[in-house]
């Protein structure tokens, strides 16, 4: 290797690290440090389930309006991530500062709009710049950085509970936490990225009638995926107290539906990209599905983990194949297409955490709600199973 090819093997790694800091921050704390935060604000008494769920819907409102402003805005991209990052700093330390539920119903709102800023920005300019630099490989380590968040914040927080902390103190620690990182690839994001790769065509043999019906198809499934997973992962911390009440076991199931996060986008990545999407999508469906059943069905640590893990291995790799598949539709006129399945992954996100609230007066438990988040996410995969069939008889 020479040292052009040195400098640039370096440049491409601090990127990619840059990118997994920076979705650490926007994803792990901005939008998710939530969940094992949520059970310490039930236990201090300043919120009861139904306005944390109603906290929760107004993170995943924000999330969706901040996609739908990333596609009609036309900012610099480094000047993005850094106003995202700034700001989930800034609304996180507030969460902490500020003891009204109603400021923060507005506190988790924005930060919903920062976490997509900088997610939607933030993904794109790393990814220019990997291309750049001739490392697209690398990209997948962006792509830990959710997982990587949760992971630290789930272990922090379980810390904090065995030492009695209340969830004030939780909010401004994880605030603090922000801004480190954030001023460790504040340098990174400078400068600007245009694409250098060719142009990629639209999908060959489809006539206009059956792109449409594909991508109709495509953004239900997806926001099917954003209703399925949503419940869970707002409330796991809480459903794992209340099947195990007195274990010190609940606290971990968070972080390791996080580490496994991380797993599954590296794995996602090293999969043969001439793997139909669809059937790739529905098979993650279907480990999510899984996931969720097996918690029900066996309501003990083994169960939970289990149901962490075929939870979280998905995650990302849904979003992965989904972006992929807009792009065999749409070709480099998917960018429309991809803000229409971030809006509808978010629609389903923002029924999920009332609806389980609401389910869990009338019940007295989680079960019912996430009977029917597996049922959507088997919906889910069987309709991209009829979408590739359908296809494959086309073709045929």
């Amino acid at each position: 290797m020479n040292e052009v090819e040195a400098d640039h093997s370096r440049e491409a790694w601090r990127v990619a690290l840059a990118g997994l800091l920076a979705l650490a921050v926007a994803m792990g704390i901005g939008r998710f440090a939530f969940t094992p935060l949520l059970p310490m604000m039930l236990h201090d008494g300043v919120i009861d389930l139904a306005a944390g769920g109603w906290l929760a819907t107004a993170n995943y409102v924000g999330y969706l309006l901040g996609a739908l402003l990333c596609m009609a805005l036309h900012v610099s991209a480094t000047r993005a991530i850094k106003i995202g990052l700034v700001a989930t700093v800034l609304l996180t330390l507030g969460m902490g500062v500020l003891h009204s539920p109603t400021l923060w119903l507005l506190l988790r709102t924005l930060a919903g709009i920062a976490s997509a800023g900088v997610f939607v920005y933030g993904s794109g300019w790393c990814l220019q710049r990997l291309a750049q630099l001739k490392a697209p490989a690398l990209g997948g380590i962006i792509y830990c950085g959710p997982g990587i968040g949760i992971l630290i914040t789930g272990l922090a927080t379980s810390a904090m509970v065995t030492q009695h902390w209340r969830a004030e103190h939780g909010w401004l620690l994880y605030g603090l936490l922000a801004l480190i990182l954030t001023a460790l690839v504040w340098p990174t994001f400078a400068g600007s990225a245009t694409a250098t790769a060719a142009p990629t065509p639209a999908a060959h043999g489809l006539e206009p009638a059956q792109v449409t019906r594909q991508t109709r198809g495509l953004t239900l499934a997806y926001a099917l995926a954003g209703f399925g997973y949503i419940i869970t992962a707002t409330f796991l911390p809480v459903i794992a107290r209340q099947a195990l009440p007195g274990s010190n076991w609940p606290d971990l199931f968070w972080p390791l539906f996080g580490i496994c996060v991380s797993i599954g986008a590296l794995l996602a990545t090293r999969l043969p990209t001439h793997w139909d999407n669809r059937l790739l999508l529905a098979a993650c469906y279907l480990l999510q599905a899984c996931g969720i059943l097996i918690g029900i069905v066996s309501p003990s640590v083994t169960g939970f983990a289990l149901g962490s893990i075929l939870l979280g291995m998905p995650f990302t790799a849904i979003t992965l194949f989904a972006m992929r598949d807009a792009r065999r539709l749409r070709g480099d006129h998917a960018r429309s297409l991809m803000g229409m399945l971030t809006a509808a992954y978010g629609v389903g996100q923002i029924i999920g955490p009332p609806l389980a609230t609401r389910l869990v007066r009338s019940s007295g438990s989680f079960t019912s709600s996430l009977s029917v988040a597996a049922l959507a996410l088997l919906a889910g995969a069987v309709l991209l199973g009829v979408m590739h069939r359908h296809s494959r008889k086309r073709i045929g």
